[in-house]
């Protein structure tokens, strides 16, 4: 499997305020479990963070430690 990586356009928008990307420090995430698809692009980590909350993307995704 292959993934091209290209620079978003200059009018990009976030995919979570709609703000332009490139007027911040831009995020390019891709769910690479399901062939790497799109990638979404969010304008800073405040905004991926949010979307993940708004999203319950960590339900049933959360790590277990054990000390044993």
């Amino acid at each position: 499997m292959s993934t091209t990586i290209t620079t978003p356009s200059v009018d990009a928008s976030c995919a979570y305020c709609e703000s332009r990307i490139f007027d911040h420090d831009p995020i390019c995430v891709r769910d690479c479990t399901a062939d790497c698809g799109s990638p979404t692009y969010f304008c800073n980590y405040a905004c991926l963070s949010a979307h993940i909350d708004e999203s319950d993307l960590t339900a049933g995704n959360v790590c277990e430690w054990s000390s044993d």
